[in-house]
């Protein structure tokens, strides 16, 4: 039903053609589907729309990812020498998921969310949107829910598409600040004086420390939880004291606790204000999964797959509304069937209604006109970017 009723075809091709009507940017394209069972469908690639669509009719895939712009069609990779066979483009993309962020919540962990942590990926849309708009200069930015625990992020700007692989590598560790695997307590060591990126994220993620972490999470609740924040300390006697008070006071509360924190920093350390600082970032700012966004041929989940487990469309997210999205309130297969049903049940459909598309008679709608709206965007721009080109004169004889 989702993928021949609802499934955004001729959007999806805008989106991902830039513009420019048959071209490379989707003939070459790589797609891969995983079908019931677990069967992995990798190097797909496809002439048109209708062949495309033709195919997923054929095969129903439970999942859908795209891949990079290759110099070859994918379909017909095993036809030339491997080293012709490369990627030559692909948009920046971003993956946060929920699970990186299991040694600092308390509510939930591995592939389970609530109100409560799904507010980590409130804050990183929000920080890393206002990078890449304010600090890279990108314009066209689509944040996708992957319809279970995380968000991802697709930049399709032309200077995003063509960076290479050391590019990428560089845009996120310009990004990235929490660093170190588990065994390392603390993550996240930034110089006093922050730069103006910083600056702003930590403005942004400043006032969610005591709400979030102290309150909601409260990893200052329990000396489990306690034990990793005093970790970060690199003053023995601080901790000790500090794990001392809070195992006499058990019951009070994270604000207490956190109070109690900063003035033992204050007497102890010449770096107070960059090491409370820095646990807030640690415990507040984005978690990126760098490989995502550092090689060119890694795939990443096509917005409006519908998850195999939550049933949830993988929904677009306004980051200037990112506070309002719910992730239990997103459409699923069952109420989007519902929905249809009653449509064709409340009594004679009209010609004037039969023509409108069946999305606009769901609550796909909104996110629908969303992502319409960033396509159109950016069609706009390839449109004055090519009309730009054509009036330049041509000064080569």
């Amino acid at each position: 039903m989702f993928y021949q009723r609802l499934f955004p075809y001729q959007t999806f091709y805008r989106w991902l053609n830039y513009g420019s009507g048959v071209s490379k940017n989707f003939t070459h394209r790589e797609f891969s589907f995983t079908l019931v069972n677990d069967i992995y469908i990798r190097f797909q690639s496809f002439n048109d729309l209708p062949s495309f669509k033709k195919e997923i009719d054929r095969l129903q895939p439970i999942k859908i990812d795209i891949g990079a712009i290759y110099s070859v069609r994918p379909k017909d990779k095993k036809t030339v020498n491997e080293k012709a066979f490369r990627p030559l483009e692909k948009e920046f993309v971003l993956d946060i998921d929920m699970t990186d962020y299991d040694e600092i919540r308390t509510c939930c962990t591995g592939g389970d969310i609530c109100h409560k942590c799904w507010e980590f990926m409130t804050i990183s849309i929000k920080v890393i949107d206002a990078c890449l708009r304010e600090d890279f200069g990108f314009k066209h930015i689509l944040w996708v829910y992957s319809g279970r625990r995380g968000v991802h992020c697709w930049v399709g700007d032309e200077r995003a598409r063509m960076m290479d692989n050391e590019t990428r590598k560089a845009v996120i560790g310009y990004m990235e600040v929490i660093k170190g695997g588990a065994s390392m307590e603390r993550k996240v060591r930034l110089p006093r004086v922050l730069h103006p990126s910083l600056k702003r994220s930590f403005e942004l993620i400043k006032p969610y420390f005591k709400p979030l972490i102290l309150e909601e999470q409260g990893v200052l609740d329990t000396k489990e939880q306690w034990d990793k924040v005093l970790g970060i300390l690199s003053d023995t006697v601080a901790r000790e004291k500090l794990d001392e008070q809070w195992t006499d006071d058990a019951m009070a509360s994270g604000t207490a606790k956190w109070q109690q924190l900063e003035d033992e920093i204050k007497l102890s350390s010449k770096d107070y204000d960059s090491v409370a600082r820095d646990i807030q970032f640690q415990y507040l700012y984005p978690r990126l999964d760098s490989n995502v966004s550092t090689h060119i041929n890694h795939l990443l989940k096509s917005p409006f797959c519908v998850h195999p487990k939550t049933q949830r469309v993988c929904v677009p997210i306004d980051p200037e509304l990112c506070d309002e999205f719910d992730p239990f309130k997103v459409p699923t297969l069952s109420t989007l069937n519902d929905e249809l049903n009653q449509m064709a049940s409340s009594g004679e459909i009209t010609d004037e209604e039969r023509k409108i598309p069946d999305y606009k008679k769901t609550s796909l709608k909104p996110y629908m006109e969303l992502f319409e709206k960033i396509v159109q965007g950016m069609e706009t721009e390839a449109k004055a970017n090519s009309s730009n080109k054509r009036a330049q004169p041509d000064y080569t004889w």
